[in-house]
Parts: structure tokens; C-alpha cells; sequence
């Protein structure tokens, strides 16, 4: 067998991936690929090809309008074709991850060394396996390792000698000072010039030495002494003058180099830095707001007095059937007054509808419980709310297997063969509910990729951890069910649990309802901001 080309291209014969075997121009590529299409006709079969006077298509529908083509001689033996075609089927999403056309793009490369794993230079077929390839993909070399563990040995004892070296001149400089205290050779104070080939530099701004520990600042406004480069002097300060008023000028002009204006720069500095990641430095003058927390500007205000946050978090367990064994929701309804009009607000609620609802509701001790069990009011006995902090002002929460809004359920079953066929699928109970960003976390139990039979939504398969996400956009009424049947190696049906479930949703599963929100001095409407969410704490099928 002769293999030309090997490619994954559209419908209409746009190539997304493609490695030629033999030496071939570009415009034939593009001719030979752009003939595809009109050769194809509506054959629609698992495994199909067409000849034409000089070359044979060998192809595989793929999903999402894809197809596998291998362009051969047509002396090729069609078996062994066949055979290729269907090793690269099972490489490109083990490789890619799913069979996406974004996907196949990011992993263009990565697919071209799978293909050159299967097929040698002038389109020869090579005797591997899908974990051989695998293992060639990972370029895993034991010599690789050695010479790392070397390496790394080497810096080691480097960074060791280094330390040694550097404790070494470390207690020689001690020594030398402690001599030179010993001897009575104490260090010059003054400001003067020469430097001194052993032990400190006297206290002032002047001096160069060759070695030694550096000299200190000014001591005061003006320097002590003048011996400069002589021995100590103890009459040197009774000796000394008046000092000129250019030294005291000098140094404070030279302490002024790290005071005010070099802070400021710095601060400037570091200010543009936050302000460019939307952080706030560490220690600054800002509002108790930590480091890492992102704000839209660093002085903007809230658009409203008030925030309302209605949050609910929902727990839940099921059985492998899909049965809920176990089912919790606990909503909390918050105020965060943003200013002084916020922190006299009342909040109104569907006290009356609620009473019907199965909920079960709880006020904040702080809060006008006659109020709100008379008119539905929510506001504080006395005193007005805490700025720019949020309260929890309401609580509810029910159980039941109606508080669950989706249910899953995983059938997986041995073929015999060493193979297990899985069935999952998922009902939304909750059909007044909007969910959003819906992942199924399926384990599988092995890195080998699925066998897709029939799937509703999309899907994302990682090879490292041995997962399969199932994903929705969107589930809701009009998408209230679907289904997926995958084809994988073992034979251990336990190994497919537990079955987790991530989504978010602004459908509250509580009927509460915000009415109205007004000031407590005067009864005028305040302007407000309402934030709706219900995310699971734990969602899952074991």
C-alpha cells in the first residue's frame, strides 16, 4: 500500500489538517482535495471510497461535518487501507480531544506527528497501537531524565560551595573587625576623605574604601571629628568648630535622595502598576479591599444605594437509577447599603405568597419581626445598616425531591468483550428553571478515549485524568432531556461513579420576590441593584 496524503477536511473540502508521504506540490494538494466533494455524491456509508484515473479516496464521515481522508494509489490494497483509516479514526480525538473544528486547529501539530507515527516517509503502513503512539507522542526519555538528575546535582553543589565561600568571607570580615577593635584602631569620625584599606568608614558623607563594611549616614546635622585618615583622635570633637553650614546643606540634600520625593516615585510607581491590573497595593490608603480583589476603577462609586444578592445553593444526592435519595436548598437573601440613603432601607417581599411555598423562613435576629410577619417588611428594629457591608436579612430552605432541578442517570454494561457500553442521560425536574453552563463529569476509568454512538450535546474527553465532560449551553424547557451512548475498555461498571453535576442559574427555586425597596425616614422609593444566582454545593450520582 501507497499512501499519498492523509487528511481531515470540511464538506467542502477545506483541509484543516494534512500530511503528505510522497513529494507532492501544493496545487496538487489543493486540486486532488478540492475534487473530494464532487466525487463523494451523497454516500453516506461508515467506510467508503471513489476512484478516479489516477488516485483512490479512502474517507470516514467524522462529527460535526469532518471527514478522514486518505488519498492512495489506486494499486493500493483497499484492506490494509481500511485498516489505516480506521487506527487514524480512533488517533484524532485521542490526540484532539473531541472531534471539534477549533479543536483539530490548536492541535494541528500534534496530529501531524500522530500521522507520521502511523505512516512512514513514502506512505507505508507502521505495525503500532494507540498506547505505542502515545507513548512516542510523550517523548519520554530515560536519558533525559539522567542528565536533568545531573544537572541538577551540579547546581546543588554549586549553590553549597557558594554558601560555604560566602560564610567564609563573612567570619574573616567579623575577625578582621573584632581585631580592629582589639588594637585600639577604632574608625575615623569626621567627614573627611581618605578611605581606609581595613575596617569600617568613619560616620560623615565622604570617603572611598577598599574594603571593609560601608559607611553609615550622618550622625545628626553635622559630622563629629575631622581626623579623615589618621588614628583615632578623643579630643577631636572638643577640637572640633563650628561646622560650616555647607557640610549640614550637603547631607541633608543627600538624605533627601530616599526621603520624600524618591517615596513618591515609588508609590506613583506601584500605583500605575495596581491600577493597570485592577489591584490595590498591599499597605496602601485604600478601603479595606485585600490585594488580588478586582474593581471595575479604583474610585468608583456604586451605581445604586443598595445591592440585593437572592443566593441559593442546592445539595443533592441520587442513585445510579437517577432517584434523588437526598435533596437541600438554602437560600439567603442579602442587603449591602452602598450609602447613607441604603443603610435606612425596607425591603418588601411576597410575604403572603410565600406562606404556601413549602420553604421554610428565618429573619435576622436584628430585623422588625412583627413588620415582617405583618406587611412583609424586612428592615433593622433601630439603626441603620452597616456601609458597604452586605447582611443577610433573610434565610429559607426546604428539602425534598422537588428542590432538585435536574437528575441524572448512568447505565453501564459489560459487552463481554471487554468492552462496557454507557447510557447517561438527564431530565430537567424543574421546568419553570433556566440552567446554564451545564457540565456532566463522567469518570471512565481509563485514559483510552470513548467511542461515541449518539450524543444530544457536546463533549470534552481528557485523556490525563480519564474524564468526560458532557456540556449545555443551556437547559431549559425547551431542551428539557438528552441523552449520550459511548462505547469504552473494562469491564468494572463502579468505575463510571460518582456522576457530578456543575451548572449556574438566576431561576431561583424559592418563589421570593423583591417588591419594593423605600426609605424609613420619609418613605421615598431608593434606587437598587438585584442580583439573582443559585449555584450546587454538591451535586452528584453515586
Amino acid at each position: 500500500m501507497v499512501v499519498l496524503s492523509a487528511s481531515i477536511c470540511t464538506r467542502t473540502g477545506k483541509a484543516l489538517v494534512s500530511r503528505q508521504f510522497v513529494e507532492m506540490n501544493r496545487l496538487r494538494v489543493e486540486g486532488l482535495l478540492a475534487a473530494f466533494p464532487k466525487l463523494m455524491g451523497h454516500n453516506v456509508k461508515q467506510h467508503t471510497f471513489v476512484e478516479t484515473d489516477s488516485v483512490r479516496y479512502v474517507y470516514q464521515p467524522l462529527e460535526n461535518g469532518m471527514y478522514l481522508l486518505l488519498i492512495t494509489t489506486k494499486a493500493s490494497n483497499i484492506v490494509e487501507d481500511l485498516g489505516t483509516l480506521r487506527l487514524l479514526a480512533k488517533v484524532v480525538p485521542d490526540v484532539a480531544g473531541s472531534l471539534q473544528e477549533a479543536a483539530i486547529n490548536d492541535c494541528a501539530f500534534e496530529l501531524i506527528f500522530a500521522f507520521d507515527e502511523v505512516l512512514t516517509a513514502g506512505g507505508y503502513k507502521e505495525e503500532v497501537s494507540i498506547a505505542s503512539i502515545r507513548t512516542n507522542l510523550l517523548m519520554d526519555s530515560h536519558e533525559e531524565k539522567m542528565h536533568v538528575m545531573v544537572e541538577e546535582s551540579k547546581r546543588e553543589k554549586a549553590k553549597e560551595i557558594m554558601r560555604s565561600k560566602a560564610k567564609g568571607i563573612k567570619e574573616q570580615q567579623m575577625q578582621q573587625l573584632k581585631n580592629s577593635f582589639m588594637n585600639g584602631q577604632m574608625p575615623a569620625m569626621g567627614s573627611g576623605g581618605g578611605g581606609q584599606p581595613g575596617g569600617m568608614q568613619g560616620f560623615g558623607g565622604g570617603g572611598g574604601q577598599s574594603g571593609g563594611m560601608p559607611g553609615f549616614d550622618s550622625y545628626g546635622d553635622a559630622g563629629v571629628g575631622g581626623a579623615g585618615a589618621g588614628g583615632y583622635d578623643p579630643y577631636g570633637y572638643q577640637k572640633q568648630s563650628a561646622p560650616e553650614p555647607e557640610e549640614p546643606r550637603v547631607v541633608k540634600k543627600g538624605m533627601k535622595l530616599g526621603g520624600g520625593g524618591g517615596a513618591a516615585k515609588k508609590d506613583s510607581l506601584m500605583a500605575a502598576m495596581a491600577k493597570e491590573d485592577n489591584f490595590f497595593p498591599m499597605g496602601g490608603k485604600k478601603t479595606d479591599m485585600g490585594l488580588g480583589t478586582k474593581i471595575s476603577a479604583p474610585s468608583a462609586a456604586p451605581s445604586a444605594p443598595v445591592t440585593l444578592v437572592l443566593e441559593e445553593k442546592i445539595s443533592v444526592s441520587m442513585n445510579r437509577e437517577g432517584s434523588v435519595e437526598s435533596a437541600e436548598v438554602k437560600g439567603t437573601l442579602s442587603l449591602t447599603a452602598n450609602t447613607d440613603l441604603g443603610s435606612v432601607a425596607l425591603v418588601s417581599v411576597n410575604k403572603q405568597a410565600l406562606a404556601s411555598s413549602g420553604f421554610t423562613f428565618q429573619t435576622h435576629p436584628k430585623v422588625n419581626k412583627p413588620a415582617y410577619e405583618k406587611n412583609g417588611v424586612l428592615g433593622l428594629k433601630k439603626g441603620g445598616f452597616p456601609l458597604n457591608r452586605p447582611v443577610g436579612i433573610l434565610r429559607w430552605s426546604a428539602t425534598g425531591e422537588e428542590v432538585a432541578p435536574i437528575t441524572v442517570n448512568c447505565w453501564p454494561e459489560d459487552e463481554g468483550s471487554g468492552s462496557m457500553n454507557v447510557n447517561i442521560e438527564f431530565e430537567l425536574t424543574r421546568p419553570d428553571m433556566t440552567l446554564n453552563d451545564v457540565n456532566i463529569l463522567l469518570p471512565l476509568g481509563t485514559t483510552d478515549p470513548p467511542s461515541m454512538e449518539s450524543n444530544d450535546g457536546q463533549y470534552k474527553h481528557d485523556p490525563r485524568s480519564g474524564m468526560l465532560c458532557w456540556h449545555f449551553d443551556v437547559i431549559d424547557a425547551n431542551n428539557a432531556s438528552g441523552s449520550m451512548e459511548f462505547s469504552i475498555g473494562g469491564s468494572n461498571p463502579d468505575a463510571f461513579f460518582p456522576v457530578q453535576i456543575q451548572f449556574s442559574s438566576q431561576s431561583l427555586l424559592c418563589p421570593v420576590e423583591v417588591g419594593s425597596v423605600q426609605s424609613s425616614a420619609d418613605g421615598s422609593s431608593i434606587p437598587n441593584t438585584l442580583i439573582k444566582s443559585v449555584i450546587p454545593e454538591s451535586y452528584q450520582c453515586a
